[in-house]
């Protein structure tokens, strides 16, 4: 099933999708093409996985890491299908990334691989936008690159777990004002959703409507103010964003992260 949560005749509501349109609890249909998107899920906290695939190591010239490597999205940065992402003044290289969000269904902790899928609740799709300025030492968490508000949009649905056979075999595909950017497949993911649940779960509470995102394949390219992202993973619909500069009080950012073994005088 495909629940959404939204806003109709200045109501907040839920419902799932059905022949085309979201059934609210009343039974009321709802033209999805009408409404405002809210989040699937509100979050206790979303970790996000860099370097999951070895074509996006790749392609940023990085080594892939020997376990998974994590940092937080801020819970700032989530934005609903339809927001509007927040090009920061004076970023030279930002991009989008498709990814497939594992929602945890139940709170897990120190949970074997093999028991893992038990604790996913559903999926939906992320886009993990990023400054790319900030991010080139792999020392050092993302946060500066990746936490900027409107930098994490999800949606549009929280699909259950029983409608995805198979999570790792699905197909990603980005496109920016219409023209396909990237594409790959969640079976070339280095870490599955197994491992990832089982390493995060052993040192720390997965906590239910945790939001995991699993990383991005090869293919990122610069997105600018004006831009519409349409970022799609197979079965779970199609999350969509535009992208407008920030207001003119806010100063151009400023610098460049050191890279690995150099210093930045900070």
């Amino acid at each position: 099933m495909k629940y959404a949560r939204f806003i109709a005749g200045g109501r907040m509501l839920s419902g799932h999708l059905h022949d085309g349109h979201l059934i609210d609890a009343a039974g009321v249909a709802h033209d999805p093409d009408s409404v405002q998107f809210r989040l699937p899920v509100d979050p206790p906290k979303v970790i996000a996985l860099a370097l999951n695939y070895n074509d996006h190591a790749g392609e940023l010239g990085l080594t892939q890491p020997s376990e998974p490597a994590l940092f937080w999205k801020p819970n700032t940065t989530l934005l609903p299908h339809r927001g509007t992402v927040i090009y920061p003044r004076g970023a030279e290289f930002m991009h989008y990334e498709v990814e497939l969000g594992v929602i945890i269904g139940r709170d897990a902790r120190r949970v074997k691989a093999g028991d893992a899928m038990d604790y996913v609740g559903g999926y939906t799709i992320g886009n993990d936008l990023v400054v790319r300025d900030y991010v080139t030492n792999t020392f050092r968490p993302p946060l500066r690159g990746k936490g900027w508000d409107t930098f994490g949009p999800l949606g549009p649905y929280y699909v259950t777990a029983n409608e995805i056979a198979d999570p790792h075999d699905l197909a990603l595909t980005a496109h920016v004002n219409g023209e396909l950017r990237q594409q790959g497949s969640t079976r070339d993911m280095i870490f599955s959703i197994p491992e990832l649940i089982e390493h995060i779960s052993r040192f720390m509470t997965l906590q239910k409507d945790d939001v995991i995102l699993t990383g991005t394949p090869k293919g990122i390219s610069h997105v600018h103010p004006g831009d519409v992202m349409r970022l799609e993973v197979e079965g779970l619909g199609v999350l969509v964003n535009g992208i407008q500069e920030e207001d003119d009080l806010a100063e151009p950012i400023k610098g460049k992260e050191a890279k690995e073994g150099e210093w930045d005088g900070r």
